[in-house]
């Protein structure tokens, strides 16, 4: 059964250990990320963009799919599935497909705006006993065609939208989605600190973990970060290993042409990526 990520992620804080949020983008991206999870016993939370919901045919399709999976796989560990960089418009599609919890970004919007429709996110979240994860700063980088630098948020305005009730925060401490540029000036740990220290025990988010150094990884969880997002990683280890099972004619010894062994190797490399993302955010075992 899914669950709101609110307990996984506040267990995460107390205990210095950060959840991953990988993105699913299809069958296999979510059978290799949950077996993972229930092999290494740690919780996860199963992300979805607007763009893969779109993709795999809308958002209870989604919710069929990765129900259906926890049954069949005998999943036992907790598992969440989130709806990330959400639009009002498309956290309110998946609050109603049954997803466990949202991820609202308005931080496109000025601090009214966001404040007002956070709030009202998160009256029916708490009614339906979902978690929400609100955005401050735009995370810098492409995430579905939004583009942003890598600005680093506001701590006050972190505490304003803490103080709604938000389950967890987002705040761009210089962190970018996909690959890092060669003159990334690195996370503002001073930032990260400033809004820890306003926002008390709320857990924190760091988007963009594709590239992030392992020493900086560690250090943002000392600060508070209890949820890393990795998306691009992945897909990069996915295209790696299928790109190699065709360059080696693996496709066209007997049935290797078969979708199921063709994309075999790409599934095994998510599920090896997976296993080290969670070795360094210390979830292993946290399910137990």
């Amino acid at each position: 059964m899914l669950v709101s990520a609110k307990e996984m992620l506040q267990k995460a804080k107390a205990g210095k250990y950060a959840v991953g949020a990988f993105n699913i983008n299809n069958l296999e991206w979510a059978k290799a990320i949950l077996l993972t999870a229930e092999e290494l016993k740690s919780p996860v939370i199963l992300a979805v963009s607007e763009g893969a919901g779109k993709y795999m045919c809308g958002y209870k399709t989604v919710v069929g799919m990765v129900n259906g999976m926890l049954e069949e796989l005998k999943i036992t560990v907790p598992v969440a599935l989130h709806l990330d960089h959400g639009s009002y418009e498309g956290a309110k599609a998946c609050i109603e497909a049954g997803f466990s919890s949202i991820m609202f970004d308005g931080s496109h919007f000025d601090i009214e705006e966001n404040v007002a429709k956070t709030k009202e996110l998160v009256g029916i979240c708490a009614e339906k006993g979902m978690s929400i994860e609100a955005e401050v700063g735009s995370i810098g980088g492409e995430e579905d065609g939004v583009i942003g630098a890598g600005e680093v948020a506001d701590p006050n305005e972190c505490k304003m939208i803490a103080d709604l009730g938000v389950t967890m925060l987002a705040a761009g401490i210089g962190n970018i989605h996909g690959k890092y540029p060669a003159n990334w000036a690195g996370l503002s740990f001073e930032t990260l600190d400033a809004i820890q220290q306003l926002t008390g025990d709320m857990p924190l988010v760091l988007h963009g973990g594709t590239g992030i150094p392992t020493d900086m990884i560690k250090k943002a969880i000392s600060l508070g970060v209890a949820k890393i997002n990795v998306n691009t990683e992945c897909q990069l280890s996915f295209a790696a290993a299928t790109r190699e099972y065709i360059e080696a004619g693996k496709d066209q010894q007997g049935k290797g042409f078969d979708p199921r062994k063709l994309l075999a190797p790409g599934t095994d490399a998510i599920k090896a990526t997976v296993k080290e993302k969670m070795e360094i955010f210390g979830s292993v075992g946290k399910a137990e």
